[in-house]
């Protein structure tokens, strides 16, 4: 038998003034949970505003089981998650095991294959999902802790509940964002020691992958990887971050050095925010807003 110490703790909470309990069946539900942290936020489906955002950490999380308790106790002591009357419920999944394959050669039939060729992966505990892009011609393979996603289905057992993984999630954001030009350009999410990245031009998407990064110097060897890989121009080529890095970061200042355009993104312009949400940077929290999207 398993001893889980585990426990979470809140890191951030933004809440709209017009939020109302009584509304939550015009709402939609949009949560995200990683290895060690879950995010989620509400937004009203009547006018797309953002009414609710909140961020915890997990903490002596070792294991997939310790995580499953965690999740389980976070949901059970708070006085929303647990209602089941939503609009809309979305679950964005942080995962490496990934595989973008081409819709036109997609078969439900092929998903252990797609995901195989690019990652192993444990059937004994794992279940593979997969996530039709509504923006781009391709569909996201990849895998989840089935117990994980068995829990919040039968949590929310009255409603369907959309399982996308976060790529698909920034994919789908980046590719409705308003800062597009017909040269390709670079889209980077760095969230808990991972960088995620996405070439476009023309608002297609070109290449998308997610890079371990544990030290400083990564930042800079993986960018400039793709940079070379897609043939874009040190010059010329935009880059713009969402996520853990601020402008002041040395990352970014090392950047600089090789990139002339870096930028920070912001929120996505289809949905509304009120002041309060001022609290968090506007490159903050871009991949669980854009949850939204994936239909």
């Amino acid at each position: 038998m398993e001893t889980l110490v585990a426990n979470y703790k809140l890191l951030k909470k933004v809440k709209d003034a017009k939020f109302e309990v009584d509304d939550l069946h015009h709402y939609g539900l949009y949560l995200q949970i990683g290895i060690r942290d879950f995010q989620f936020c509400v937004i009203d489906n009547r006018d797309n505003r953002c009414l609710l955002y909140e961020d915890f950490a997990f903490e002596n999380v070792k294991t997939v089981n310790a995580r499953l308790q965690v999740v389980q106790d976070l949901f059970e002591n708070h006085h929303l998650l647990m209602a089941g009357f939503w609009s809309t419920i979305k679950l964005s999944i942080k995962s490496h095991k990934f595989a973008l394959v081409p819709q036109p050669v997609f078969s439900k039939e092929g998903l252990v294959d797609y995901l195989s060729f690019n990652t192993p992966f444990n059937p004994r505990y794992e279940e593979v999902y997969f996530y039709k892009h509504i923006s781009t011609d391709a569909v996201n393979v990849f895998s989840a802790d089935k117990k994980l996603i068995d829990w919040v289905r039968e949590l929310y057992n009255q409603k369907e509940v959309i399982v996308v993984h976060q790529g698909s999630a920034f994919i789908e954001g980046i590719l409705k964002y308003n800062d597009h030009s017909g040269e390709k350009s670079m889209f980077c999410l760095v969230d808990k020691g991972i960088l995620h990245v996405v070439i476009t031009s023309d608002k297609k998407l070109h290449y998308y992958n997610q890079f371990a990064v544990r030290k400083s110097a990564d930042y800079l060897k993986y960018i400039m990887l793709v940079f070379k890989e897609m043939k874009l121009s040190q010059k010329k080529s935009k880059v713009l971050f969402w996520g853990g890095l601020t402008p002041q970061s040395p990352h970014i200042q090392e950047l600089k050095k090789y990139i002339r355009d870096i930028s920070f993104g912001s929120r996505p312009s289809y949905l509304s925010f009120s002041f309060v949400f001022d609290e968090i940077p506007d490159h903050k929290g871009f991949d669980v807003f854009n949850i939204f999207l994936c239909d």
